[in-house]
């Protein structure tokens, strides 16, 4: 099985709501890191597991709309906790898909909110 990795940085704010989490319950910002991999048992003609140029562009516009914005106001995110469960699988259902298009058998997506916290949502595509 081929894996692939590819990581993207970014910052956004949110609060969470729903319990009494002390700091957290107030504005404050991240600065997150995507990780993405896709796994597939077959390379494409040119020797690929995907176009990395075109994967690159797909993550890019995955997190732009996140980006330097609270997360509490997007439309994904409305009633709902901003936790970075959900967030992790907010980002992988949006690159699956972007992504159907190529042979993966799996994708996994792990999101960083600091060095030593991560969450991820991963399956099959």
């Amino acid at each position: 099985m081929y894996t692939l990795c590819l990581k993207k940085d970014f910052s956004a704010r949110h609060y969470l709501i729903g319990g009494d989490w002390g700091d957290e319950n107030h504005p404050h910002a991240h600065d997150y890191k995507l990780e993405l991999r896709l796994s597939a048992a077959k390379l494409d003609r040119h020797e690929y597991l995907v176009d990395l140029v075109d994967v690159e562009t797909h993550i890019e516009n995955a997190v732009a709309g996140f980006r330097d914005s609270m997360l509490n106001d997007a439309k994904s995110f409305a009633g709902r906790n901003p936790s970075l469960e959900l967030f992790a699988r907010i980002l992988w259902d949006d690159l699956h898909s972007r992504l159907e298009k190529y042979q993966l058998s799996g994708m996994v997506v792990r999101l960083w909110e600091h060095d030593s916290a991560w969450a991820q949502w991963s399956g099959p595509i």
